[in-house]
C-alpha cells in the first residue's frame, strides 16, 4: 500500500509542486486548501503524514495540528512562511513532527518526509497481548481475525496502544480519542470500552487486556 500524504496548502502552485515531487516517490497524495477541509479529509482517508500551511482559511494550521494530534498518531509536517523562533516552538508544541520554512527545496522536503514517516513507522504496529494495532492499516486484530470496531472505538484502543501498561483517566481518554467537545461525557468511554472487550472476546482473545483500573480509568496490558 502507498503512504498516504495530504497536503493542505492555499497557495495552488505550491500545492502542485509539493504533489509532483511526492508523486515521483510513489506517494499517494491528496490536497485541500482549508483547515476545515483538511479535518474532512483526514477522516475519510485517514493519511499517514500530512504537509500542514499555517495561514489557511477558515481554521489555522496550529487549530487543524492539534485536532489531528488529539485524535491520532499521524506525522505532520508544518510547511510555512512563519518562521520566528516563537511561531516554530508554537507549531511543534502543538504536536508537529517538524518544521520547515517557506521558501523551501522541494527536494529537502521531501527527504524530511521519508525520515518524519521511518521516525513514526517505528511504531506503527503494536502488540499488547492477544491484541495486534495496525496503525498503517488502521486496524486492530486478535490473530487474524479484524475487529469490526467503530473509528471511536479504534481511537480509543489506539490511545490505549500509545503506552501498553498506562492506566488513562476517562477524562483523557475523551480528549485524547473523542475531542473536547464530549467533555463532561467520561462515561461513555465505559461503553466504548465494554463493546471493544466484547469484539476481543468474539474474536477468540482475552477481553481484560484492556484493564479496569477501579476509580482510575483503564489500560492496555498483556499480563492477562
Amino acid at each position: 500500500m502507498n503512504e498516504r500524504v495530504l497536503i493542505v496548502e492555499d497557495d495552488e502552485k505550491t500545492a502542485a509542486i509539493l504533489r509532483s515531487y511526492l508523486m515521483h516517490e510513489g506517494y499517494a497524495v491528496e490536497i485541500v486548501a482549508d483547515g476545515l477541509s483538511a479535518l474532512r479529509a483526514a477522516q475519510q482517508n485517514p493519511p499517514h503524514l500530512v504537509l500542514l500551511d499555517v495561514m489557511l482559511p477558515e481554521l489555522d494550521g496550529i487549530e487543524v495540528c492539534r485536532y489531528l494530534r488529539r485524535n491520532g498518531d499521524v506525522a505532520i509536517i508544518m510547511v510555512t512562511a512563519r518562521t520566528t523562533e516563537s511561531d516554530k516552538i508554537e507549531g511543534l508544541g502543538a504536536g508537529a513532527d517538524d518544521y520547515v520554512a517557506k521558501p523551501f527545496s522541494p527536494r529537502e522536503l521531501v527527504a524530511r518526509v521519508k525520515s518524519v514517516l521511518r521516525r513514526t513507522a517505528r511504531q506503527s504496529v503494536v502488540r499488547v497481548g492477544c491484541v495486534t494495532i495496525d496503525r498503517n492499516a488502521r486496524q486492530v486484530r486478535v490473530g487474524e481475525v479484524v475487529l469490526a470496531l467503530t473509528p471511536t472505538e479504534y481511537r480509543v484502543i489506539d490511545v490505549l496502544a500509545s503506552a501498553p501498561g498506562t492506566v488513562f483517566t476517562r477524562a483523557g481518554l475523551v480528549e485524547r480519542a473523542i475531542g473536547y467537545e464530549y467533555e463532561g461525557l467520561e462515561r461513555t468511554i465505559d461503553v466504548h470500552i465494554r463493546n471493544v472487550r466484547k469484539k476481543i472476546e468474539s474474536a477468540g482473545g482475552e477481553p481484560h487486556v484492556v484493564r479496569t483500573a477501579f476509580g482510575s480509568g483503564y489500560a492496555l496490558n498483556g499480563d492477562t
